[in-house]
């Protein structure tokens, strides 16, 4: 009988949630193992064996449950006082439940077994499995692991702050029915629009895993790029840049600096040079108002041609071409949005499509025997 490494939470047959099984829990095979093997360190209790507890389980004459053991160590995950039970008793052996798996999966198992039956765990113990399981699966959300200890989601929640470092570049959390769910929507819908450029043949399962997002969210970022819309919707776009403003206005509050007229963030001072959009070196300065304004312009005749709107390939040229003619202050906010540690590729990713839609540019004047701008 094996535990998954690193699963996620499921339901067994008493209706608990807790490490999910290859079947439920209770229907393992029993099996007979002699007590001199078994391991009783790593306990979920921080006072070790409540002795008077252990009496009273040898003294009732009552067939002991069967012990929860893990195979490959031997370590008990469940019923260590049935197995001082069972010795004070005088016997040699004991009826056990093996399970494999990864050793701190099985540590959420024993959490939650001691909580639902036997002798109840304190509520210190339940805060030190807390702190003990957002260290191993900060990945689980509060809900989840305070379902596992016996606790409430906003205790968690209180614990996951105290602890320094914890989970602060996860891309999402699971939840207790298993499902990922990001903690940055924007951000796991773009890291998903990469890897489905990088690897098209990946599946959706796949996509959705690595990106931290729901499958059908890889599918909706799939079906976007398929018909050149942008991955993430404009209004989810929108809340994100008024997050990152309201953000940027508390920290200059605390810092006691004045925020810009109009309430953006005030420009650095001295401006880099413009990156030309083939190379990303310096290249000629571009007057970017009135050249996205222009561009807008452009893209609302096009739209109203006939020929355009009422083709395949010119409805997805227009889409496209409506995916980039964002103002200025659009992309400022897309590119003040971009976490640091992808930047890099973000904008690779940019001198890429820049480069596409001017070698596209070049091949649609050199059909059409126009110059640059349209001219003949």
């Amino acid at each position: 009988m094996g535990v998954e490494p690193g699963a996620h939470l499921a339901e067994h047959s008493w209706g608990h949630a807790v490490v999910r099984t290859t079947q439920p829990v209770d229907g393992i095979p029993v099996t007979v193992v002699p007590i001199s093997l078994l391991q009783l360190s790593d306990s979920p209790r921080l006072t070790g064996l409540d002795v008077e507890h252990v009496a009273a389980l040898a003294s009732a004459g009552n067939a002991l449950p069967p012990i929860f053991v893990h195979r490959p160590t031997m370590r008990v995950i469940d019923g260590r006082h049935r197995v001082r039970a069972a010795a004070l008793r005088g016997c040699e052996t004991i009826e056990a439940r093996l399970l494999d798996g990864h050793e701190d999966d099985l540590f959420a198992l024993a959490v939650r077994l001691n909580v639902v039956h036997g002798l109840p765990l304190t509520t210190a113990d339940r805060t030190a499995a807390v702190r003990r399981l957002l260290g191993t699966h900060p990945q689980w959300s509060d809900r989840a692991i305070g379902h596992i200890a016996g606790l409430s989601a906003k205790s968690v929640a209180s614990l996951r702050r105290r602890l320094a470092g914890e989970a602060a570049q996860l891309a999402g959390r699971v939840g207790r029915d298993g499902r990922t769910r990001p903690l940055n929507a924007v951000q796991g819908r773009l890291l998903a629009s990469r890897l489905i450029s990088e690897r098209p043949a990946a599946s959706l399962r796949e996509i959705a895993r690595e990106a931290a997002i729901s499958i059908g969210t890889a599918h909706d970022v799939r079906r976007r790029l398929k018909s050149g819309q942008h991955p993430v919707p404009a209004g989810l776009r929108r809340r994100q840049s008024a997050g990152r403003t309201d953000a940027s206005r508390v920290e200059r509050a605390r810092a006691g600096r004045p925020a810009a007229a109009g309430g953006d963030d005030a420009a650095p001072a001295a401006a880099e040079p413009p990156l030309s959009p083939a190379t990303g070196g310096p290249g000629t300065a571009v007057a970017a108002g009135a050249d996205a304004s222009g561009a807008r312009e452009v893209l609302g005749k096009l739209k109203r041609d006939p020929s355009l709107r009422f083709s395949e390939a010119g409805r997805s040229i227009l889409r496209l071409m409506d995916a980039h003619a964002a103002p200025p202050a659009a992309w400022q906010r897309l590119a003040d949005a971009v976490p640091a540690h992808c930047a890099g590729l973000v904008a690779t990713a940019a001198r890429d499509c820049a480069a596409a839609w001017l070698a596209f540019a070049q091949r649609v004047e050199q059909r059409a025997g126009h110059g640059p701008q349209g001219r003949p």
